[in-house]
């Protein structure tokens, strides 16, 4: 009887728990049976694994195997343990040198032929691998994110065959440190492609100045969404660690994409999407668009037209910035940290408050369509803007243009840079307690201030809300004091949807 043992890790969430392929031989009937609660991918792996062994040139052992994944209790999923199943039953049976994988784990899904397929979660694992101090054996098209992980022994491998080849002969040698990965890619929409709207520009400036959610309410054609486009352009550099961060979320979704490191991520679901696309679920958690968005923009356009259950579950993560999937089985917690810019028509035809348009909408239609809004998640929307149709000349490029992305950038970033200076977060982010450190009002704002909670009815949050926008506004200025000019101005922001 033989036994050999193979480390590697399953995906759970944005983490990688440890997990142990035992490998066991013993006489009887032959045939593999793989335990320790795998899904259907998993059980499969025996078939693909079989014919991989075959394939390579290695004798696929004729006695009764059992293959353990442990801990028993956490649930496997996918092809990523077929590399670690098949080099432990050469290990067992004698085929590689019984040290050929010490201090190494190993991913990877195998095909037919012996090809090593790709695995998503590559880089949560290396991360993991690297704190753990062993050496990580994965796909050759998985190198790129995983070489992300520092400290890390990366082993690329591409065909089982020339991997067992190198174990035999040890040969098998880490990579090199792989160049860091090219900030390259589609550059992003410039803010000087939108004409007039100086307004809306004033709004999207300071949205990315203090992260704060935004709402653009107008008639068809006026540039909401061509606004929209051009806010991840505004923020600043992603640092390392959420940089980090965003990749991973890439790592356990749609995959790792090279071209987009360091970029912000920019998600506008259709209003279609369902709850569960919008924050994530199924049996086995996967991330949803809010977490897709984490570190970057979720734009929703045509508010209204989104089912009213999935806007109310946008809820939590707004607070929070992170979203919890519970199920039977598991849970997961995924970051959701992401700026929301939502955007919709004033009444159902989309005309109303247009200069030039007359509007067809009874007031009893204009109250159902904006109805479809709870009161409690505008309540959570920073700045609410109305965004008018573009005039002729503007539209003709008569007049000036303003101003470009990285103008108006490099006024965020000096902002940005003082909220990080002072506090260590963006303003968006300031609790209670800190705003009454950080954003405390002067005597004209604190009179200004309660008046508009008698005249607008601010509740708690709104009159928070409030705060933080104007200690937004004072950071685009360069001012420490918080005046009466920016409460006003960010009062302006609160009462736009009654005035549209």
């Amino acid at each position: 009887m033989s036994l050999a043992t193979v480390l590697s890790r399953a995906q759970n969430g944005l983490t990688a728990d440890p997990v142990s392929v035992e490998v066991h031989l013993a006489p009887g009937l032959p045939g593999l049976n793989i335990v320790g609660l795998p899904e259907a991918a998993v059980r499969e792996a025996k078939d693909r694994v079989r014919a991989a062994i075959v394939n390579s040139g290695y004798r696929f052992p004729l006695q009764r195997i059992t293959c353990n994944l442990a801990p028993a209790d956490l649930p496997k999923e996918g092809g990523r343990f077929d590399l670690a199943i098949a080099l432990g039953i050469l290990l067992a049976s004698r085929q590689l040198p019984e040290t050929a994988l010490q201090a190494r784990e190993v991913l990877g899904e195998l095909s037919l032929s012996g090809e090593i397929r790709p695995v998503k979660g590559a880089l949560p694992a290396a991360l993991k691998a690297a704190a753990a101090g062993h050496g990580l054996l994965l796909p050759a098209a998985n190198r790129e994110e995983a070489a992300l992980a520092a400290n890390l022994a990366l082993y690329p491998v591409q065909r089982l065959g020339e991997l067992c080849a190198e174990l035999h002969a040890g040969t098998l040698c880490a990579a090199e440190s792989a160049p860091p990965v090219a900030e390259c890619g589609s550059p992003a929409p410039d803010l000087l492609e939108v004409r007039g709207q100086a307004q809306a520009k004033r709004a999207l400036e300071i949205a990315a100045a203090g992260a704060h959610s935004l709402l653009l309410i107008g008639p068809p054609g006026g540039g909401k969404s061509m606004l929209a486009q051009r806010l991840p352009g505004l923020l600043p550099p992603l640092s390392d660690a959420e940089a980090l961060e965003v990749a991973m979320v890439a790592s356990i979704s749609q995959g790792f994409d090279p071209a987009r490191w360091r970029q912000r991520p920019f998600r506008a679901p259709h209003h279609t999407a369902s709850g569960v696309a919008l924050v994530g679920g199924g049996s086995h958690p996967k991330p949803g668009e809010i977490t897709l968005a984490h570190g970057g923009v979720l734009f929703l356009d045509e508010l209204p037209e989104f089912n009213r259950q999935v806007l109310e579950v946008l809820r939590e993560p707004l607070e929070r910035g992170a979203i919890t999937i519970s199920r039977a089985a598991r849970q997961a917690e995924f970051p959701a940290c992401f700026q929301l810019v939502a955007a919709m028509n004033p009444c159902p035809c989309g005309y109303l408050g247009d200069e030039h348009s007359q509007c067809r909408c009874t007031p009893d239609q204009v109250l159902r369509y904006r109805a479809r809004i709870s009161g409690p998640l505008l309540d959570r929307i920073d700045l609410r803007l109305f965004v008018p149709r573009v005039e002729r000349a503007q539209l003709m490029g008569e007049g000036t243009t303003g101003e470009t992305s990285a103008t108006v950038q490099a006024r965020v970033m000096r902002a940005r840079q003082r909220q990080l200076d002072r506090q260590g977060k963006a303003n968006a982010q300031l609790g209670t307690r800190e705003l009454d450190r950080y954003a405390a009002a002067d005597a004209e704002g604190r009179e200004l201030l309660a008046q508009a909670l008698q005249r607008f009815a601010l509740s708690a949050r709104g009159y928070h809300r409030v705060l933080r926008v104007a200690r937004s506004i004072a950071d685009l200025e360069g001012s420490e004091p918080l005046r009466a000019a920016h409460i006003a101005e960010a009062l302006r922001y609160r009462e736009t949807l009654q005035a549209a």
